[in-house]
């Protein structure tokens, strides 16, 4: 009789002592209930289509044995192993709330994506980095993620000011760099200084001449984005004494990076500028600006753009994202937007607010829906109070079963089918006159 398989380390190689493929964290794993605090309250996921519990405690305790298994991966010889680990706990990091699990791991993990930033190579060094920030965002704002901070920050500015590494790991780390810290704030002085490693690098892209590295104008300007709007999510965190210094600095050169080539840099520098002018009239509120109306015509240019040297869909972004920069320059005006999560609602009314709803956004994907209703980092920074309790009662409520979705949708589509045939039938036209 075979004797059963033991669970240990011989799992993660085949024959040989070669690394087997790392069997990623799916979709599938993401549906397993692991949340922890109280936001098991708060995910209709909890329940199965027929509303039964599913049973928590064993779930939990499979995802944490895959996820262990990733974290010694991450030492693995291999370097598409150890990429492929990395990926896999980013997508677990970004889907759960997983703070107990990384609270007791936090230092073996900084251990590992430290060591994979200094030595990988440049896809390896971008799954690190987008690793760290997500580490940042499970602990929140407290003295672990000052913990990490210390550790990985000099190593994120060291790889950003690096012409030598590859553009993507420096942008990468640019933005792990804005994230984490603007979710350790206290130290004011190295917030400055993390600024200030930004400005250096997005600060180019305000000269003509490229860079003496050899990096071409495309390449490049993908990093200025990313500095730039990691220099602005952390410049609405700074006192107004320093915001009024910034502004002063940069409020007359942002204007020359709209005639960019690059449609991201040209958005990213308009959202930068309306976030600017909104930071300007709340420290005062007789700002003037000497150049406004070369400005506007600039940015009414941009809103209209009709080039046809340029991708329609470029045109209908920078067209709809310049109305409002329009608008907010012009009027001191910002159209509301409202983000729906569960049960509840947020609404977006000012620059400052979604820039740093699209930050988090950017590094959590389609989690982001997830943490705004479970992650007490982000209901604090977004001002949503604690986690809403549900009962199981009203989350089975909220459930609709995948067949009457399509008892719903099929006698909807019915009735506007026979609406629509009422009005285009020529002969209830004719029946009118007579």
């Amino acid at each position: 009789m075979p004797k059963p398989k033991k669970r240990g380390n011989n799992h993660q190689r085949g024959a040989g002592g070669q690394p087997r493929n790392v069997q990623p964290f799916s979709d599938e794993d993401a549906s397993i209930e692991t949340m922890s605090h109280c936001s098991g309250f708060s995910d209709p996921a909890s329940f199965t289509e027929d509303g039964p519990e599913v049973d928590e405690e064993a779930t939990q305790e499979d995802l944490e044995y895959k996820l262990k298994g990733f974290i010694d991966l991450t030492l693995d010889k291999s370097a598409k192993t150890r990429q492929a680990a990395l990926e896999s706990l980013k997508n677990a990091f970004s889907s759960k709330i997983l703070y107990e699990f990384v609270m007791e791991r936090r230092m073996t993990l900084t251990d590992s994506i430290e060591r994979c930033i200094k030595k990988g190579k440049s896809d390896e060094q971008c799954a690190a980095a987008g690793l760290a920030g997500l580490l940042c965002v499970q602990l929140g704002s407290g003295i672990e993620s000052e913990e990490i901070f210390k550790t990985l920050g000099p190593v994120l500015k060291k790889i950003v000011c690096d012409g030598t590494a590859s553009i993507q790991a420096r942008q990468a780390c640019a933005t792990c760099l804005g994230i984490c810290c603007f979710i350790v704030t206290d130290d004011i002085t190295e917030l400055y200084s993390t600024m200030e490693c930004l400005e250096t690098i997005f600060s180019k892209a305000y000269q003509r001449d490229r860079d003496t590295n050899g990096v071409s104008g495309t390449q490049g300007t993908v990093l200025h984005i990313s500095a730039l709007l990691a220099w602005t999510l952390l410049l609405t965190i700074c006192p107004m004494n320093e915001v009024k210094k910034k502004i002063e600095t940069h409020l007359y050169k942002l204007p020359s990076l709209l005639s960019c080539d690059d449609v991201n840099m040209r958005i990213a520098a308009g959202e930068t500028l309306a976030l600017l002018f909104e930071l300007a009239r709340e420290t005062d509120a007789d700002f003037f600006y000497e150049d406004m109306e070369l400005l506007t015509e600039k940015l009414r240019a941009l809103a209209t753009d009709g080039n046809k040297h340029r991708a329609k869909v470029d045109k209908r972004k920078q067209r709809s994202v310049f109305r409002d920069v329009l608008r907010a320059v012009e009027e001191r005006d910002f159209p509301t937007e409202t983000v729906k999560f569960g049960p509840e609602r947020m609404y977006i009314d000012c620059w400052v607010k979604k820039q740093t709803y699209d930050t988090f956004k950017e590094i959590l994907g389609s989690g982001m829906q997830y943490h705004l209703q479970s992650n007490e980092f982000l209901r604090n920074v977004f001002e949503l109070g604690p986690p809403v309790m549900l009962d199981a009662a009203t989350l089975k409520t909220m459930k609709i079963s995948r067949f009457e979705r399509h008892l719903y949708n099929s006698a909807a589509f019915k009735a506007r089918t026979k609406a629509r045939s009422k009005c285009r039938d020529k002969r209830a036209d004719v029946g009118e006159f007579f």
